[in-house]
C-alpha cells in the first residue's frame, strides 16, 4: 500500500497514503492549501522511537475530515525534506503550515510532538488546539489530572461495537510489534517498507480526533476556550525549553489553577 501518491485510495475509514517522496510532499501541500479553518481541517499525530528530543520522528500522521483521508508522512525516509519541500502550486512548506497561527492544527497532548519537532527540525508550532486540554476544560468535577486518549475514547466516543472492535484490534496488533513488554521494538516505526499493521495502528487515533473535537468544542464556554488557548501555548513553549522533561508524574497534572 506504500505510495507517494495522495489519491490512490477511495476515502474511507482506515484509508491512508504513505508520502515518502518530495513530489508526494508537494502534492500533499497543494491538498492542504486553502482548507476551511472553522472547524479545523488538519488533525495531527506523530510516532517514533522515544518520540522527543532524545529520540526521533518516524511518521507524521495527518487526517483531513473533509475527505476522510489519512496521510502518513515518512519522516524516516525524507528527513528535513518532509518539512522544507514546497508545494507544486503553493510556496508553502509543511513547516510553514505547522508554524502558522492562522491555520488551526489539532493535536492530542501536543507536548512530546512539539518537543520532537522543535528539537530535530526547528519547528515552532503555532495555531495548535490541544484536545487533551479541551477534554479537561469541559469535564465536570475535579480537573487535577489529565486523561489519556484511550480513556477519552472509552468515556466519550459513541462508536458502534463492530467499529470499536476493529479499532481495538488494530491498536493491539500494532502494539505487539513495537511494545517491548509484548516482545516488540519501537524501531519497527523506522523499518521500511512500513508494516501494514503499523500503518493501520498509526491511523487509528488520528482519524477519530475530529469526532472528539466536535464533542468537546460544543461544550466549551468562552471563558474556558481562552484558558485552553493559553494553556496550549504554554505547553508548546515549555516543550521547547532546554530543561523540559517529558517523563514523570508532573506530565499527568492539569494546568495550575484549573
Amino acid at each position: 500500500m506504500a505510495s507517494s501518491s495522495i489519491t490512490d485510495q477511495a476515502p474511507s475509514l482506515n484509508a491512508y497514503s504513505i508520502i515518502d517522496t518530495a513530489p508526494g510532499i508537494s502534492s500533499l501541500l497543494d491538498t492542504l492549501s486553502g482548507l476551511p479553518s472553522d472547524p479545523p481541517s488538519i488533525y495531527i499525530d506523530l510516532e517514533g522511537p522515544n518520540l522527543s528530543r532524545h529520540g526521533s520522528v518516524s511518521i507524521m500522521q495527518i487526517h483531513l475530515p473533509t475527505t476522510s483521508q489519512n496521510y502518513l508522512v515518512d519522516v524516516t525516509t525524507l528527513g528535513a525534506a518532509a518539512f522544507l519541500t514546497q508545494g507544486a502550486h503553493t510556496p508553502s512548506t509543511l513547516k510553514d503550515i505547522l508554524e502558522s497561527p492562522s491555520i488551526p492544527k489539532v493535536f492530542f497532548d501536543v507536548r512530546m510532538d512539539s518537543d520532537a519537532l522543535y528539537s530535530h527540525y526547528g519547528i515552532k508550532l503555532q495555531g495548535v488546539q490541544d484536545l487533551q486540554l479541551m477534554e479537561l476544560a469541559t469535564r465536570q468535577g475535579r480537573k487535577a489530572f489529565i486523561f489519556g486518549l484511550k480513556r477519552c475514547f472509552e468515556k466519550d466516543m459513541d462508536m458502534p461495537i463492530t467499529e470499536r472492535e476493529k479499532w481495538t484490534a488494530a491498536k493491539d496488533e500494532g502494539r505487539k510489534l513495537f511494545a517491548p513488554e509484548k516482545g516488540g521494538s519501537y524501531e519497527v516505526f523506522n523499518q521500511r517498507p512500513l508494516s501494514e499493521k503499523i500503518a493501520l495502528y498509526c491511523v487509528q487515533d488520528v482519524q477519530y480526533l475530529p469526532r472528539l473535537w466536535g464533542l468537546y468544542n460544543q461544550k466549551l464556554s468562552a471563558k474556558w476556550r481562552v484558558k485552553v488557548q493559553d494553556a496550549t501555548g504554554k505547553r508548546v513553549l515549555q516543550s521547547q525549553a532546554p530543561d523540559f522533561n517529558g517523563e514523570g508524574q508532573h506530565m499527568r497534572l492539569g494546568p495550575e489553577g484549573w
